[in-house]
């Protein structure tokens, strides 16, 4: 009898050690319990001090105060966390990560590695209540599992100078006429920079069917017969471009610089939004004003895992249960916070709740909730955006 207990023990914890790492036990009062008063590092990209001041600030006085919890952010990202992940991966001990920023490639190198616990978004009361669950299925294509729960949504847009452009393009073929009318108004960033190769995935999503074509999965056909096309239509274009196409701006800050000085008409970006009117870098006045193709525009969510040898995976999912909720999302959503799109579902919220966001003041230049989702198109498998970084060298620059 004991040889049986102690076989069905080491069976016990043999399935834990796969699930997980041995991850918290118990319904969502006992992982609050196991959180209680415990340390949580949270490792991202500090690139940006608005993100930043808002994580130290607003997110760590709350997981204080609600859950005794202290929220370390640690300023470094996913390409350099998953890296580590990975080849530590089946190494005895405990890591250092508890929580971290991931998306697209970063996950699912991770994830195919064994690197991740999970599934666990279930296990969260608010990815259950509020999560759009199709929305969040997939990472630029990567199946999620529940491996990973979002955090914000981004979505590509178009800027444009009202005082310059009476009338925005709102096809790809309108687009490339207005930049052929337009000869030195129109640019983008060289690739790899994320707002450039944003750019790029939506002309080649757009060539390749749009929203009618899932391109959520990576396919080498597909992508031989429309890569070609597109080279074709970018070296047509490239002529008629800011100083003849010679050069690129190296990244989505060299872009804003080129708009806000008055020598292109039209920028963009797949990011948060941002006021127009002088603030962060903007293009001065309030001229500025947005627009999204009538075929739909790219839209991703960003995301936050939890390695295997997490060492507080309780305290991990009662801070990705809070920034879920209807309060951390609200904050978010705020300009002076952050202003990144919430990633709860509007539908899920009560009319108080929804009408609480509704009322954030963004200023004319930015789109609303409604008029993103309405032209969201997911964004395109990760093969694809690796080959296309990689064609846009060979065959454009």
């Amino acid at each position: 009898m004991r040889q049986v207990v102690t076989g069905l023990i080491c069976l016990i914890l043999l399935c834990g050690c796969r699930f997980g790492g041995g991850g918290p036990a118990g319904d969502w009062e006992e992982i609050e319990a196991e959180a209680r008063g415990s340390l949580v590092h949270l490792y991202m990209d500090g690139g940006d001090e608005r993100v930043n001041r808002w994580f130290d600030g607003y997110v760590a006085d709350e997981v204080k105060k609600r859950f005794g919890i202290t929220l370390v952010r640690v300023p470094i990202g996913a390409d350099v966390v998953v890296p580590k992940l990975v080849a530590e991966q089946g190494s005895s001990g405990h890591g250092m990560v508890d929580l971290f920023r991931v998306q697209g490639s970063n996950f699912k190198a991770a994830r195919e590695a064994g690197a991740l616990y999970g599934p666990f978004a279930q296990k969260l009361p608010n990815f259950v209540r509020y999560v759009n669950k199709q929305a969040a299925a997939s990472d630029f294509g990567f199946p999620v599992e529940g491996y990973e729960v979002p955090l914000g949504w981004v979505q590509f847009v178009f800027r444009y100078a009202s005082d310059r452009v009476e009338q925005p393009p709102r096809t790809l073929l309108e687009l490339q006429d207005w930049i052929k009318a337009h000869a030195g108004r129109f640019t983008y960033p060289a690739l790899p920079d994320p707002t450039g190769s944003a750019f790029v995935r939506q002309v080649f999503s757009t060539i390749a069917g749009g929203p009618k074509r899932s391109l959520s999965v990576w396919n080498e056909a597909v992508y031989a017969r429309r890569a070609d096309k597109l080279w074709k239509l970018l070296d047509q274009l490239q002529p008629d471009l800011w100083r003849s196409g010679r050069e690129y701006p190296a990244d989505a800050a060299a872009l804003d610089a080129l708009f806000d000085g008055g020598e292109v008409d039209i920028s963009m970006r797949y990011g948060p939004p941002r006021q127009s009117a002088g603030k962060d870098g903007e293009r001065p006045g309030d001229a500025t004003r947005t627009f999204v193709l009538k075929g739909g525009t790219l839209y991703s969510m960003h995301f936050l895992a939890i390695p295997d040898d997490a060492p507080n995976k309780a305290g991990a999912m009662v801070v990705a249960n809070f920034l879920l909720s209807p309060e951390a999302q609200y904050s978010k959503f705020l300009p002076e916070n952050w202003g990144d799109y919430p990633a709860i579902n509007p539908d899920a919220l009560d009319k108080e709740q929804w009408e609480r966001f509704k009322a954030v003041k963004l200023d004319d230049s930015l789109p609303s909730l409604n008029e993103l989702r309405r032209a969201s198109i997911p964004d395109i498998a990760s093969e694809y955006a690796s080959a296309l970084d990689k064609g846009w060298e060979a065959n454009v620059q």
